[in-house]
């Protein structure tokens, strides 16, 4: 039995900064992550961020992920628990995390879920083909591990994520045939990343979609086709893409299957990705001593991450008696706020309002 003051689940940047206003306030703190490296998502982002100064723009998502780890490592109030899996999570705050052949149970007093979200896959034909894979999982084994999966790239979604995949392909040497989208314009993906791989040649075909994947036991062509205004096929117009790895970059969906297991309530906002637990602005669930940040809570992004596990922190901390800086929570209220007023996060804040004010399914 391990007991702490607060178990913090995940070790991405919504997971670290929680942990550490936590712990900076004097409270104890148990971070638990599946992985064995801190740093969630940010391991395997190569690139600059957009954003705040004070926030990583222009850093390196590795690095960033570098930076936040040895202050979590070295602080006298974190303890980690690497290479487990949260399995359990009861009423009375009792909760356990699990290897492949061994658990352990945990007692604290507050949880905050930083549990992040899963890719989402689509249906077209043979889609179970070796070389049909998440962006994801490109991005994971390239840029942590050294692997190429393959040396010809069709990436399925324009969003920041498989526009971001490509460019990294391109630097590292591969080819990307194009990205191609179902929608009549760029899928949420920052100018500057797209304008990047037209310069580099990669055409970016919207209005097109994945009709299927062909070979002799993997991808070696995949085939697209234009759609209408009703999203259905346009016969005459299919495409065909020698390659063989198909990247799928269609969207996020929110790990909300902790939250359901601890009987937070859940709901289904389509603008955050699915079904997330009822929330507020800082992080409160349901459940009062659950707090949720990051993506499990609405799919955004690194900066909104992490100001948003900083918040739950601060929240969970005040909440358990130790001294926290009002003024500091009205800070990352107004920043949040601030940074959510770019027209990249209005479906997201069409989302959230539709989640606080009960309009949703």
């Amino acid at each position: 039995m391990i007991e702490v003051d607060v178990l913090v689940v995940g070790g991405g940047p919504a997971g670290m900064n929680a942990a550490l206003a936590v712990a900076d306030a004097g409270a104890t703190v148990l971070l638990v992550d599946r992985f064995y490296k801190l740093g969630g998502q940010l391991v395997k982002q190569t690139h600059k961020f957009f954003g705040w100064a004070d926030r990583g723009a222009g850093t390196r998502g590795f690095h960033l992920a570098e930076d936040l780890a040895q202050k979590v490592k070295s602080h006298p109030n974190i303890r980690l628990l690497m290479g487990h899996e949260l399995i359990g999570a009861y009423a009375d705050g009792t909760y356990i995390a699990a290897t492949w052949d061994a658990h352990v149970k945990i007692k604290a007093k507050k949880a905050i879920m930083c549990t992040g979200a899963a890719e989402r896959m689509i249906t077209f034909e043979n889609n179970d083909l070796p070389g049909v894979m998440g962006a994801g999982a490109v991005q994971t084994l390239m840029n942590e591990y050294g692997v190429m999966p393959g040396q010809r790239y069709l990436i399925v979604g324009s969003g920041n994520v498989g526009v971001i995949l490509a460019y990294q392909l391109l630097q590292a040497g591969a080819q990307v045939d194009a990205i191609v989208d179902v929608l009549p314009k760029l899928g949420g993906a920052y100018w500057v990343h797209a304008a990047k791989v037209q310069r580099l040649g990669v055409p970016l075909l919207l209005r097109r979609t994945i009709t299927g994947v062909y070979g002799d036991g993997r991808v070696e062509k995949a085939v697209t086709v234009a759609v209408d205004e009703r999203f259905e096929p346009v016969p005459g117009t299919e495409m065909e893409h020698h390659v063989d790895v198909v990247a799928l970059a269609v969207g996020l969906m929110p790990l909300a299957d902790v939250f359901q297991a601890a009987g937070v309530k859940t709901v289904y906002v389509p603008e955050l990705g699915g079904f997330v637990p009822w929330h507020d602005e800082l992080g409160h669930t349901t459940c009062p001593d659950i707090y949720v940040a990051e993506d499990a809570g609405g799919i955004e992004e690194a900066t909104t991450a992490s100001l948003g596990g900083t918040l739950a922190g601060l929240t969970a901390a005040k909440e358990l008696g130790y001294p926290v800086d009002e003024k500091a929570v009205e800070q990352y209220l107004k920043s949040l706020e601030s940074f959510r007023d770019s027209s990249l996060s209005q479906k997201v804040k069409e989302g959230l309002n539709k989640l606080r004010s009960g309009e949703h399914a």
